[in-house]
Parts: C-alpha cells; structure tokens; sequence
C-alpha cells in the first residue's frame, strides 16, 4: 500500500503538489445504485412524478456537483472539467447511475465521478422520498481511471454488486 499523499511527515493536512506533474488527458467512471419499490421503479421509468422529471433532475444535480467537488472534498483541487455525461439504467429493483467525466489536467477526476454519482443517487432519493421511505444508496465505486503517474485502472467486471 502507498503512501497517503495528502498528510505532511508530521501529520498535517495539505494539498498534494500536483506543480511538476505532466497534463494528461484523464477520465474517470464511477456508479452507485438507488434500490426502491417496483411501484416507485414503474413511476420512474413512466416519468409520472408529481416533481417532475426525476431523472433529468438528478442529471442536472450530478452535473452541478462534478463542478462543485473541490468546494465539497477537502483538499480537492479545482478541475477545468470538459465532459461529464451521467446514464441511468434500471436494473431489477434499482436505478444504476453512472457518470464519466473527462478533462485534460494535472490530477485526476475520480472524485469529480464519484460525488456526481452520489448526488444525483440522493437527489433521486429527494425526489421519490415522498412515496418510498425504504429505498437505499448503495456500492457508490470507481470503474475505471486513466491517466496520470498511476496508469490505467479497471475494476473486474465479474466483481458483483449486492443487491
């Protein structure tokens, strides 16, 4: 295992010094998943919210959010993003989201990925609370990275989420 880069030799917290690192073009993808009630599943996919269009709203959200991760992530440093696309899925009794997003820059997007991912699984939540109090968020994981010093990763495609 690796050193944690955003600790200082006596402990304190810094923004890792991204000055001598090369720009790259860099991509990440990541997914979560939101469980619901077929009922509320059906509603979703018929688009028949009272709100409005949950998945465009949540869309929307993960969007705003990708820009917005250096202001929620501590020690996250301010990305020139220049593509984000989210997808959503149905997928037995859950919504998958998945967002890529992509620049070229110094650091990476992972965390950009992972809090739209996260956002727009809670703002559906928000938006479809009002008739399933018992959905849940789950497996909010990384897919797939590139770029950069550490090269590409790519998370086993047999590796299951639980349901």
């Amino acid at each position: 295992m690796g050193e944690f880069s955003h600790f200082a030799a006596d402990g304190a917290s810094r923004m890792v010094d991204v000055g001598d690192k090369a720009v790259t073009r860099r991509m990440a993808r990541a997914e979560g998943f939101v469980l619901m009630q077929s009922e509320t599943m059906r509603s979703l996919q018929e688009r028949k919210f009272s709100k409005g269009d949950v998945l465009e709203v949540a869309r929307l959200a993960g969007i705003m959010a990708t820009k917005r991760t250096s202001d929620l992530i501590p020690l996250c440093h301010v990305l020139p993003l220049e593509k984000v696309n989210i997808d959503f899925s149905f997928e037995l009794s859950r919504v998958r989201v998945e967002v890529s997003v992509s620049t070229e820059a110094k650091t990476g997007v992972e965390m950009e990925a992972l809090t739209a991912v996260a956002v727009a699984c809670l703002t559906i939540y928000d938006m479809c609370k009002s008739v399933d109090r018992e959905m849940e968020i789950n497996t909010i994981r990384l897919l797939e990275k590139s770029g950069g010093r550490s090269g590409h990763f790519l998370r086993d495609p047999s590796s299951e989420v639980p349901y």
